[in-house]
């Protein structure tokens, strides 16, 4: 496998592993604390997606200067490649959003 499919996959990894790992720990402390656990990984889940994002991209920054130098010195394939792990890291973290909300409705049809 090439160098650039390995790292979208990561990129689209780790931001799922995020979610779906803050979200359960939430879940976990939530109980402690005798809160609804589902409510409080789906909140959860949606304030953390940026930080997800920001995380599988391995800081904000470094990607914005590969970005930044895809623009202004004229390297096309560079943008594309930093434009397509920003975006394996937007569909990870929405996809583990997804997944969380999945828990939601598994619980509501095993209720009825």
């Amino acid at each position: 496998m090439s160098v650039f499919v390995s790292n979208t996959l990561y990129s689209f990894l780790i931001s799922f592993g995020v979610i779906v790992g803050a979200s359960s720990f939430a879940g976990i402390g939530a109980l402690i604390n005798n809160q609804p656990p589902l409510k409080t990984m789906i909140d959860l889940a949606q304030s953390v997606k940026i930080w997800a994002v920001a995380t599988a991209l391995g800081g904000t920054f470094s990607s914005f200067q590969l970005f930044e130098e895809g623009v202004f010195r004229g390297e096309i394939v560079l943008l594309i490649k930093q434009i397509i792990y920003i975006l394996s890291a937007l569909i990870g973290a929405n996809l583990g959003l997804k997944f969380i909300k999945l828990f939601q409705k598994c619980g509501e049809l095993w209720i009825k």
